[in-house]
């Protein structure tokens, strides 16, 4: 059993993964604290996470912009401790990206810079670093959360590109369509996007539900595995 939770805590947090992209129009994203359940197939809680925006003002007048994702889950005998911290432009171009993780024995701590004059990307982590040719406007995992929900809000969605959370992965979204769904109790309509994510060892599909509120909050991603469907349910 414990074998099988690894495999399961990581891949629900791949909805914060972030695409590679043009830039686009100054962010409209609030400053925001999201809380979310993290559910067993059965619904009862496996933990909490929560996403958390802010924006910061330069001298010149531009915004940087901030993001966290927290993870906090466990079973008997097995605790996940994951930390995510991203830090953008106005515009969703990442600069830097850190993640360290903690599930069971297994520590993770890796970080990306990324270089807008070059568009290169300079990975570290325990074993060195490394350089990946990219985008001058590439986007971390949750830089990309935000850039989508904007998109969203004015009725577009990313083209299949390149995503930086430690390696680089490709990811497609497709719309599914407009759906009423159960969340915190209450019924509420949601774009419904499915996304398919090919990484370096890895591949996998799961489904994203976005509020149709002007923010187009995130408010609930399943993720199907063998032993069921996995969830990650807005509580407030």
């Amino acid at each position: 059993m414990r074998c099988r939770v690894v495999k399961i805590a990581g891949p629900l947090l791949l909805p914060a993964l972030a695409l590679v992209a043009a830039p686009v129009s100054e962010s409209t994203f609030p400053n925001e604290t999201l809380h979310y359940s993290i559910n067993w197939p059965s619904g009862l809680s496996l933990g909490e996470a929560t996403l958390n925006a802010s924006a910061s003002q330069e001298s010149g007048g531009s915004k940087n912009l901030h993001f966290q994702f927290d993870v906090d889950a466990s079973v008997p005998g097995f605790a996940v401790s994951d930390r995510f911290r991203s830090a953008a432009s106005e515009h969703f171009c990442s600069a830097d990206f850190e993640k360290k993780t903690s599930q069971g024995q297994k520590r993770v701590d890796d970080s990306e810079t990324f270089d807008p004059s070059t568009g290169n990307v300079t990975r570290g982590t325990g074993s060195g670093k490394s350089e990946i040719l990219a985008n001058v406007c590439s986007k971390d995992a949750l830089a990309f959360i935000y850039f989508l929900r904007q998109e969203l809000s004015q009725g577009r969605i990313p083209t299949k590109q390149t995503v930086f959370f430690g390696a680089p992965y490709e990811i497609k979204l497709e719309s599914v369509g407009i759906e009423t769904l159960k969340i915190s109790g209450q019924a509420a309509q949601v774009d419904h996007l499915k996304a398919s994510v090919d990484g370096p060892s890895s591949s996998i599909s799961f489904d994203m539900f976005f509020l149709r509120d002007k923010a187009r909050t995130l408010a609930l991603v399943r993720v199907p595995f063998p032993l069921g469907t996995f969830s990650m349910e807005l509580t407030k």
